[in-house]
Order: C-alpha cells, then sequence, then structure tokens
C-alpha cells in the first residue's frame, strides 16, 4: 500500500514540481549575483540542535507547542488521530483515534482549544485543552491541510496558494491572502506555523519551508531543510518534510516529517531577517 495521501498528484507531478523550483531559481541565479533575488534577502539554512525519538506510525499533518505540551495530527484514512506526546521520549501520552471517515491534517491550538481539519471531508474538529475532551466542530468549503494562529485569528491552508484567515469564535472566514515568491503564486501550501510574525509553511514533497508576511503574502524566504530527511523515508513516495511547531517560551523550533523516525529542533541561519528582539529567524 502506498502511504500517501493520494492526493491528484503522481510522482511524476512531483518531480515536475521540483524541477519548476529548480528552474525558477536558476533563473534568480542569472538576474542577481546572489542565490535569491535581492527582494528576498538570504535564502535560510539551519543549524541542527538536537534530535527526539518519534514515531514513525504517526503520518505527521500538524503539530504544535502548547504551554510545554507538544501535540500531534496524524492522517491517513483508517489511522488518523490526535496525539499528546512527551517530546524527550516521543512516546505517546494521549491517542484519540478519529473516525475512519476522517483525515486528519492540519492542527492549532488558540484560547483552551485545539482545532484538527480533515483533508477532503470539509469538517475541522475542537477539542478542549488541556484535557483534549471533544467540544464540537465547524465546516470550511475547501479542502483542510495545515492550519495555524496569530493569537487573533485560525490561518487555514489548502494546497493552493491561499492562506484563509478565521475568526477563532464563529470559525467564519475573514478574508484570503494569495502566497507569492517573486511575484508569481506558490502553490502547494500545507502545514503552517506562526512565528515572530510571519507564516512559516511547508511547501508539499519538497525539503523548502516558506517564510510569509501575513500582511502582503510575498514570501520574505526560502528555508531550506535538506538533510533531514532519514534515508529510510527517502525510498517511500509521500513521506515528506511536514509539522512545525514553536515553543515560544523556550525560543525552540520543531519540525519532523510523515512516518519520521525522529522530531529534530533547529535554529534557523538567516543573518538578513531579525525579529524586534533581534533574534535570527
Amino acid at each position: 500500500m502506498m502511504k500517501t495521501k493520494n492526493r491528484p498528484q503522481t510522482q511524476v507531478g512531483a518531480l515536475a514540481f521540483l524541477l519548476l523550483l529548480l528552474v525558477a531559481w536558476s533563473i534568480h541565479r542569472d538576474q542577481s549575483p546572489s542565490a535569491v533575488p535581492a527582494s528576498l534577502g538570504r535564502q535560510a539554512g539551519y543549524e541542527l540542535i538536537a534530535r527526539y525519538p518519534h514515531d514513525p506510525k504517526a503520518y505527521t499533518q500538524g503539530l504544535v507547542f502548547w504551554q510545554g505540551n507538544l501535540y500531534e495530527s496524524a492522517g491517513l484514512y483508517g489511522e488518523s488521530s490526535l496525539r499528546q506526546v512527551e517530546l524527550a521520549s516521543g512516546r505517546v501520552l494521549r491517542h484519540i483515534p478519529l473516525d475512519e471517515q476522517y483525515f486528519g491534517e492540519g492542527l492549532a491550538a488558540w484560547g483552551q482549544k485545539l482545532y484538527q481539519l480533515t483533508w477532503r471531508e470539509n469538517t475541522g474538529l475542537i477539542y478542549s485543552l488541556p484535557g483534549l475532551e471533544a467540544a464540537g466542530s465547524f465546516s470550511y468549503p475547501t479542502e483542510g491541510w495545515g492550519l495555524t494562529s496569530d493569537g487573533t485569528e485560525l490561518i487555514l491552508s489548502d494546497g493552493s496558494d491561499q492562506l484563509t484567515f478565521l475568526d477563532p469564535l464563529s470559525l467564519v472566514a475573514t478574508r484570503s491572502l494569495s502566497v507569492t515568491l517573486d511575484g508569481q503564486p506558490l502553490r502547494n501550501l500545507n502545514e503552517l506555523e506562526y512565528i515572530h510574525g510571519n507564516v512559516y509553511a511547508n511547501i508539499y514533497l519538497t525539503d523548502m519551508v516558506a517564510r510569509i508576511d501575513p500582511h502582503s503574502g510575498a514570501v520574505l524566504s526560502m528555508i531550506d531543510l535538506s538533510g533531514l530527511m532519514p534515508a529510510e523515508n527517502a525510498q517511500v513516495p509521500g513521506e515528506v518534510l511536514n509539522g512545525i511547531a514553536y515553543d515560544p517560551q523556550q525560543d525552540r523550533l520543531f519540525v519532523t516529517g510523515k512516518h519520521w523516525a525522529w522530531l529534530y529542533e533547529i535554529r534557523l541561519k538567516e543573518a538578513n531577517v531579525q525579529d524586534q528582539a533581534g533574534s535570527t529567524w
């Protein structure tokens, strides 16, 4: 069984998408002395700080760090779940299976609740914190891929170049935003995380993460996380980088992937981009 989302993208389609990215970057190199257009500053890399065990049975779709606890949304029909995970050991402390009709997707915390998307079911699931009791559901008209919160609104991705902002009380869309890389739509936006005033988005089927201005939709930098994927996952289509969680209390950033045996703590290396506190992000 091929453990992918079975989205309407073949392996050939994925290769074509990666080739388009490479062509785009080669054009940028021809136009500028640097590898990235001047408007984007430097392309970001990373420093590996630590790695932690991660359940390789989890097809990671969403990752959230909330008040010292790590929560994860795992996908695939018949295998989807919401989990509370012990960071140091990777041990699953609580496991809430989803009904078989649901394919778990993005996950976000707002207030005292967790919000979990489903892929094609147009249904979001709500859980109370810290107990993870079922606390309702909501609907949205698009596919559900990634979800995060800026503290005021929920932000949803659907695999296109669009971000949709939802009022967390009414769960009604308030606006949408087109994400652009050097003026062109950047599609396949997947798992999301809000960090230091910017939206970070996994680009599905790549090792790249986009750092997005949530007001203009412009990509401020592209972060290359090549080298993190375990060798065993590189052999399986779809078992790619996915999952970004930020711990604001200790200023820690975590990433993982679908069916990966490791979760990584990293520090981004992007000298030309600083937040208000002067940290490099």
